[in-house]
């Protein structure tokens, strides 16, 4: 008889005929073993199938079903108590084998159905065929074949579609999950595509969260893997993400290798974060927060690339000499001691330095003060209103106007259509 390394869990239809369940249960040893059958096969398990058990399983239990010529009794019998034995087993998905060759056709369809999440193989022996490539095994002298597939090689396609929607969403840490599933189920020449897959997910989750190090790790590793994979093929989309991808880790790898404190990439990404926040999740309370931070940004680069002047740390010597006195007597913390110059004031002191930047921030000062106060009085703000999406598009249009910033210079997060 051949032999397969042993499973965790085998699950297995017997109804009426017991050598073939002898078989599967010697060849493939599980860990832990269940039955599925109606009330009458009990007797025949007991008598002609545990006694010709090679190795005990360590658990074993059974799942009757009420009626094995009926689908639907079938189907609530299995789906209500597997779960739970799934569970109590510890058993994770993917590590499920189900034998279906003693089930009925009633018995056959619930048990696929119901076990879809936790299994990545279907075994079933048959009569042999004249000419058929399939494993040859004999059972009490009868020739047959042995059959094994993975549903979860196909079934991988209507699952990857829902990850794609999540992440498309921006809910990363669910298409992450959804991946590792997949992963987790399919065969394993497609594990380390969806390996890479979660990865991606996990990258943009890492990098929505400003951790740009380990999200451009992420990308780097994840690019490289998709790259393999695309060379047997892969889904359709495949090898349009993978230049977005790669863009992606060039602008991370750009922002996490400068060595100066204050970064233009940094700015371009809280700008671009502003964007998502709106345009993805409608979230413009958050949206706000993140633009008048990128407004900031941007002035903390104007100021600290020509003039050297760092806003959470700076001498009066170094401003304009319209605002030293006000810096003196204003903008000294008793925290730690340090002069810091607020947002209105790092645009004034760009323009009292020539920048073009600070001179149209003053120009655009009457549209803007409105904009900013209803950031300032918004829920995360330091007020009680909420803010509405027009006040986040007007601010940002004059955002993108005052810095001169265009599309192509920020990153663009992929879709995902795969």
């Amino acid at each position: 008889m051949a032999t397969d390394s042993p499973v965790k869990a085998l699950l297995i239809a017997i109804t009426d005929h017991a050598p073939a369940a002898v078989y599967t249960v010697n060849r493939l040893k599980p860990e832990m073993l269940c039955f599925f059958a109606p009330e009458s096969a009990k007797s025949l398990v007991e008598s002609s199938v545990q006694p010709k058990i090679a190795q005990m399983p360590r658990k074993w239990d059974w799942i009757v079903t009420p009626d094995a010529s009926h689908f639907m009794a079938s189907y609530q019998a299995v789906a209500r108590a597997l779960p739970d034995m799934m569970r109590t087993w510890e058993v994770q998905a993917g590590e499920l084998v189900v034998d279906l060759t003693g089930a009925t056709p009633a018995m056959a369809a619930a048990l696929s159905l119901a076990s879809l999440p936790f299994t990545s193989r279907i075994v079933t022996i048959g009569q042999a065929a004249a000419g058929s490539d399939d494993e040859a095994i004999t059972i009490d002298g009868q020739a047959n074949v042995w059959l094994q597939g993975n549903p979860w090689d196909e079934a991988s396609a209507q699952a990857r579609h829902e990850a794609c929607e999540y992440f498309n969403r921006g809910s990363f840490a669910a298409a992450s999950a959804v991946f590792r599933q997949i992963e987790a189920r399919v065969s394993g020449g497609q594990k380390p595509m969806y390996r890479a897959f979660a990865d991606i997910a996990e990258g943009y989750g890492l990098w929505e969260r400003f951790q740009h190090r380990q999200a451009w790790d992420k990308l780097k590793t994840a690019h490289k893997a998709l790259e393999m994979a695309s060379v047997w093929g892969g889904p359709a989309g495949l090898n349009t993400l993978l230049p977005a991808i790669k863009q992606n880790a060039g602008f991370l790898e750009k922002l996490v290798l400068d060595p100066n404190e204050v970064k233009e990439t940094l700015a371009l990404d809280l700008l671009a974060h502003a964007r998502r926040r709106a345009e993805i999740e409608h979230d413009y309370e958050a949206a706000m927060v993140a633009l008048v931070r990128a407004l900031e940004a941007f002035a903390q680069y104007q100021l600290f690339k020509p003039y050297k002047i760092k806003t959470w740390d700076l001498q009066p010597e170094q401003l304009p000499e319209a605002l030293r006195e006000t810096c003196r007597t204003c903008f000294l913390s008793d925290l730690d001691g340090k002069y810091k110059l607020p947002l209105h004031d790092q645009f004034r002191a760009l323009a009292g330095l020539g920048s073009q930047m600070g001179q149209t921030y003053l120009a655009q000062w009457p549209k803007m003060k409105p904009l900013l106060d209803a950031a300032n009085q918004a829920m995360l703000g330091h007020g009680f209103e909420p803010i509405k999406p027009e006040r986040f598009n007007q601010l940002h249009e004059i955002v993108v106007k005052l810095t001169s910033v265009s599309d192509a210079s920020l990153p663009t997060f992929p879709r995902l259509a795969l």
